[in-house]
């Protein structure tokens, strides 16, 4: 993961420890474009909080630098930096009214009362909670008070923003509106966004980018598409949406990979994180590659027995547990439609996939 100069925020070289000898951050090297809105997706512990809080000022770097629109910030205390923030807990002031929260920033920044009203109830119409300017932060909703915390990030007009975890505490339904109502402000106002998260699904929606964090590195960085279609390490392909993995060797490898399965089976792969025969691998499909009737198969496809454990109706997908090459989690999904067939569990059948649908990456 290259850092380059040319980038609105810049991680050069950074490293964080906080005893002197682990390193939560190891060697990060990251540029982020103007009005881009970034992804830190991750596990808990994996260095994308401390990044964040890095970026923020809360905390300090303990070797390389990080900078804003070129210049170096490792020296610049948070509240010169000039970037708005949003947190899970919302951080409201409880003795403030709504309108009152939103001014305090302004105020810190000197500027005028008819200026900051007007910016304060620009703020307001903009997450839609114009009309509330007079209530006090406990008179609000959990998803009302997001929406102002998000407003009184934005109120004085930052070219950055960051968010931790802001929609942890919101129900699904909620969640969902707020993370269309988030990128859609972030892109209309043109603000560079970095967001922090452990949820795919919020990453993979709202994301220019995603960069998967595991254990203080950046293990890919790419646009939720490519995050998700080609994943370059078992890490990746396990973390970022439901995935199927089969362990075996490789036998030989020539355009592709033949893969010897633990079972015996011989299938082929595309050589993603395998270099050699001999190798041992994890082989990745998804569950929505995989097609149980061979006949909608484009020649080329390789076909494998299975033996159905489950089949689950979930609304608008069937999801079906199998027993493959000794595997019992691996999982198909096929869409709900007239035509689709419904498996029994006992029943055995013969399911298959493209070769390019499945990777040969590094065994775990």
């Amino acid at each position: 993961m290259t850092g380059t100069s040319d980038g609105f925020v810049v991680f050069d070289r950074v490293q964080k420890s906080y005893d002197g000898e682990t390193l939560v951050v190891k060697d990060l090297n990251l540029s982020i474009g103007k009005g881009e809105f970034l992804t830190m997706l991750g596990p808990s512990g994996s260095g994308k909080t401390t990044c964040l809080m890095m970026l923020a000022g809360f905390e300090t770097a303990t070797h390389g630098d990080i900078l804003l629109d070129g210049k170096p910030i490792n020296n610049i205390p948070p509240h010169k930096r000039g970037i708005g923030m949003v947190f899970q807990n919302y951080a409201l002031f409880p003795h403030m009214t709504v309108a009152e929260n939103l001014a305090f920033p302004l105020e810190v920044r000197k500027i005028g009362r008819s200026d900051r009203e007007a910016k304060v109830q620009r703020a307001l119409e903009m997450v839609q909670m114009g009309a509330f300017g007079g209530r006090r932060p406990a008179q609000l909703s959990g998803g009302q008070q997001q929406r102002i915390a998000l407003a009184r990030a934005l109120v004085f007009e930052p070219e950055l923003v960051l968010m931790d975890e802001p929609l942890g505490a919101l129900d699904k339904q909620l969640r969902e509106h707020m993370q269309f109502e988030i990128t859609r402000l972030a892109h209309n106002l043109g603000i560079t966004t970095v967001y922090v998260t452990h949820d795919q699904t919020e990453a993979l929606t709202m994301s220019d980018r995603v960069a998967v964090f595991n254990d203080g590195r950046i293990q890919q960085l790419a646009r939720p598409d490519e995050l998700y279609e080609k994943p370059v390490n078992s890490f990746v392909a396990q973390f970022i949406g439901e995935n199927n993995t089969l362990l075996g060797r490789v036998k030989e490898i020539d355009g592709t990979a033949l893969v010897e399965l633990d079972d015996g089976e011989v299938i082929d792969a595309m050589p993603v994180n395998v270099s050699r025969p001999g190798e041992r691998t994890l082989v990745s499909i998804r569950p929505e590659r995989v097609e149980i009737d061979p006949k909608r198969l484009t020649p080329g496809a390789h076909l494998i027995h299975a033996e159905v454990l489950e089949f689950i109706y979930m609304g608008d997908i069937y999801r079906t547990r199998l027993r493959v090459a000794g595997n019992d989690d691996f999982v198909i999904k096929t869409r709900n439609a007239p035509d689709q067939r419904r498996l029994r569990p006992g029943e055995h059948i013969e399911i298959g996939w493209l070769p390019e649908d499945c990777r040969a990456l590094d065994a775990p």
